[in-house]
């Protein structure tokens, strides 16, 4: 009977170490602190935030239930419906740029060289900055009386401009800035490029494909998971990026036009301590981020599926 115990046991300790030290453990094993922060980080304060959102709450009174009274609040509220277009507006004009300018750069700086090398690191240079030290040195750039930019148009006899003090070309300077911190897509697209076999490109070379030829049926399709993936984080930051640039540059104006969804949130909150209604703002924000991306998820997907049959 011993015999048959410690054989048992034996045969149970290695099936524990098979499990434990299986592949697929592993994974479970190096993906837990990710889990975990996402959980205690992420999927906790937005459960919090979606339930504050249903309450009247004003930091110095317990919450009071109040349905869904915050979400009717927004129909008459001029200032939250000029937030959300401003926001909406932004994140259609800037994301396509921002992805378009990445894969464009990583396609003209995909070679060797050192002057190659400096150009990737200048391009990445602007995301590692600091935004307040970023938006204020924009602000000196796009300056009307001694910018550069209209210093520039002066010195070349060119009309200058109020940058930040003309509704159209304040909220286009604040796109123009969010362009040039394009660092992390551009090592994403950068990345994926490499990844491409050369042999592809050469034996379509050989076959006669031009570079349009290449790239649309040869390069685009391998970088289709990268451009998906810029495309979602992109839209996920355009309602959140605009914060620091919105204050400092424009000071959300002129006449509300860089006024975007963080800086009414900021003002519920931390202005009018209404931070039930805020709550249930940024529940919003959450939302318009979601449904938009599943809306290019499904327009991709059905543009594949129509392409396979």
């Amino acid at each position: 009977m011993e015999i048959k115990e410690r054989q048992a046991m034996l045969q149970f300790s290695l099936r524990f170490s098979r499990a434990l030290f299986s592949y697929r453990a592993q994974l479970w094993f190096f993906l837990l602190p990710f889990l975990i922060g996402t959980a205690v980080l992420i999927v906790m304060p937005m459960t919090a935030t979606f339930f504050l959102g249903l309450t009247d709450y004003d930091l110095f009174s317990p919450p009071e239930w109040n349905d869904f009274q915050n979400y009717q609040n927004w129909l008459g509220d001029r200032l939250f419906q000029r937030a959300l277009y401003n926001s909406v507006w932004f994140m259609l004009i800037a994301v396509p740029l921002r992805v378009a300018g990445a894969l464009v750069l990583a396609l003209f700086l995909n070679r060797s060289g050192r002057a190659f090398g400096f150009a990737r690191a200048t391009v990445y240079l602007p995301t590692i900055v600091p935004e307040v030290a970023y938006a204020l040195v924009w602000l000196l750039i796009l300056n009307p009386g001694f910018g550069a930019v209209n210093l520039l148009l002066d010195a070349l006899h060119l009309p200058t401009v109020a940058w930040t003090l003309v509704p159209f070309t304040a909220r286009a300077s604040i796109v123009v800035m969010w362009l040039f911190q394009l660092g992390e897509g551009f090592v994403l697209m950068l990345a994926a490029l490499q990844l491409i076999p050369h042999e592809l490109l050469e034996a379509a070379a050989i076959d006669g494909a031009n570079r349009v030829q290449r790239f649309r049926h040869i390069i685009l399709p391998f970088m289709v998971p990268a451009l998906l993936l810029l495309t979602f984080r992109d839209i996920a930051l355009s309602f959140q990026g605009v914060f620091v640039a919105g204050i400092l540059t424009t000071e959300t104006g002129p006449y509300y036009t860089t006024y975007f969804m963080p800086h009414y949130v900021v003002d519920e909150a931390f202005a009018l301590f209404r931070y039930g209604y805020a709550s249930a703002t940024t529940s919003l924000i959450y939302l318009v981020t979601l449904l938009t991306v599943i809306g290019l998820f499904v327009l991709v997907g059905r543009r594949r599926d129509d392409g396979v049959e």
